[in-house]
């Protein structure tokens, strides 16, 4: 695939990396974007505890586990000692709770950090309306978007490096479900990015992040410490986080899917026992860093209702000295993942490589899931392995990080994207199907590699954003993928004399 990057390897480290100089050469030739146009500033690594400054193989430190509760600081003795807010607290820093939940919200469930600070997050301009971000919706709507029961492919899209575009610029909404606004439903967004965030940090109020980088890292600052995130990795990052996105690579693609009114959790593994999938050991947080720096017109931008805003304040939000508490961000390595498999016979449903879900009231439904397909053995015996014909009460969003999906010989390139609506049929294309009946060595076992694709699947129905329905990187002849498929169906197939077909 002419123009498309290699596979970027993420690093392995478990509780640190790496983050070095350079700069990636490979950027997408495909086709013109879905988007608003993505090139970088490039970052130094990290600073130490005490230094603003970035050193080219300075080490990023994480703390291993999903849902813990954490302690972090960058300079010994600013935490205070059993209690959250004393009159004064340690080095004369100021004490900011931040809430995920409610604070009734039940204990196993109840989400919270509190953040000492050098100056606390209140201490900005007004917030006054950012000029129009025409391709963010936060409210899925008939004013917004359109209905759509056709499936819908997408090209990848072109990652220019013009007109300059961060990732708050380059962000765009492909459909979505529901209300910001009533903190219930999603979004599944795409970015393309050519350049670091710049005296700036981004925050949403509507919801929390799930990112998927395709092409080139991201750095991120968050107001708990930093991470570096490779394609090949996710990344959350909770409703209300401030945070800032560097470009190590140069120009940066990727997907997001934002969730109102709950967060991300594992999914319970029932029959499977009590290991497999993804590991919460493997999710990493990252440690405190901060800097202490006069920075005269920063700017706050509040993504807000699916509007964005924007306040100034003279100081850097990245100024928490400490922090402790169970509402974090966090990242994952999709190589860290546990895949099941049948071992006998047919195919597995898909839900069985569920990473995260966004649950809902209704036991066993999700308002969003995120499954992986990763590299695994397929070993079922008299089976049709890839994915089987389908028509699912949920919808899916798929997108692919590398390689070939193992459903679409075809068409469906890294940094593209499908979605496949409520009671669409979707399923293997032609060539997929053909080539997988005819396979001689249909019984032997298969190691499928050198491929990730995701999905991202929702019991709500999504509606399709306009510019996303008559952008230049729609599949128009996605259809035809499937228009070939023939009958095969012979009536006295597999009769015997003794055992005559059944009559039609």
């Amino acid at each position: 695939m002419e123009g498309m990057p290699g596979k970027q390897q993420p690093n392995r480290s478990g509780e640190r990396e790496r983050d070095r100089k350079g700069s990636c050469s490979s950027q997408s030739q495909h086709s013109r974007s879905l988007a608003p146009p993505v090139s970088s500033e490039e970052e130094d690594d990290p600073p130490s505890a005490f230094s603003p400054a970035m050193g080219a193989q300075e080490e990023l430190r994480y703390l291993s586990g999903l849902g813990n509760t954490f302690s972090s600081e960058a300079v010994p003795g600013s935490l205070p000692v059993g209690q959250n807010s004393p009159l004064v607290c340690p080095r004369g820093l100021y004490a900011e709770q931040l809430s995920g939940t409610s604070f009734t919200t039940p204990r196993a469930q109840n989400l919270r950090t509190w953040l000492y600070r050098i100056k606390p997050s209140v201490t900005h301009e007004p917030f006054h309306p950012r000029p129009a971000h025409a391709r963010l919706v936060g409210e899925f709507d008939r004013s917004t978007t359109a209905a759509t029961p056709t499936q819908l492919r997408w090209r990848p899209p072109e990652v220019p490096l013009d007109p300059p575009l961060d990732f708050i610029d380059g962000l765009y909404t492909v459909c979505g479900a529901g209300s910001s606004f009533l903190r219930h439903g999603y979004a599944i967004h795409m970015y393309a990015a050519n350049r670091s965030m710049d005296g700036c940090a981004f925050c949403n109020a509507d919801g929390d992040f799930l990112i998927v980088p395709q092409q080139g890292r991201l750095l991120i600052t968050t107001e708990c410490g930093k991470m570096l995130v490779s394609p090949g990795e996710i990344v959350v990052i909770p409703q209300g986080f401030r945070f800032a996105i560097d470009l190590p690579d140069g120009p940066s693609r990727g997907y997001v899917s934002e969730i109102f009114g709950t967060h991300f959790q594992l999914p319970d593994l029932g029959p499977i026992g009590a290991n497999g999938l993804a590991s919460p050991r493997d999710f990493l947080s990252p440690t405190a860093w901060f800097e202490q720096v006069h920075r005269p017109g920063y700017t706050i931008v509040h993504k807000y209702g699916g509007e964005l805003f924007t306040a100034t304040q003279d100081f850097s939000p990245f100024n928490v000295v400490a922090w402790h508490g169970n509402y974090v961000p966090y990242k994952y390595d999709l190589s860290r993942f546990c895949p099941f498999n049948t071992v006998l016979f047919d195919h597995g449903d898909p839900s069985v490589n569920t990473v995260l879900t966004a649950p809902t009231d209704k036991a066993g439904v999700a308002l969003l899931d995120f499954v992986i397909f990763p590299p695994r053995w397929l070993v079922a015996e008299n089976t049709f392995r890839p994915p089987y014909y389908h028509r699912n009460c949920m919808s899916e969003f798929m997108g692919l990080i590398y390689g070939i999906y193992e459903a679409k010989a075809d068409g469906f390139l890294p940094g593209g994207a499908s979605l496949h609506s409520c009671m669409t049929p979707h399923g293997p294309d032609t060539k997929t199907y053909e080539a997988t009946i005819s396979r001689a060595d249909a019984n032997e076992p298969f190691r499928l590699s050198g491929t990730l694709a995701f999905m991202f699947e929702s019991s709500l129905i999504p509606r399709v954003c306009r510019w996303a329905l008559d952008s230049p990187c729609r599949d128009l002849d996605y259809y035809q993928c499937w228009i070939g498929l023939k009958s095969h169906f012979s009536h006295d197939n597999g009769a015997t004399a003794s055992e005559p077909a059944a009559s039609p």
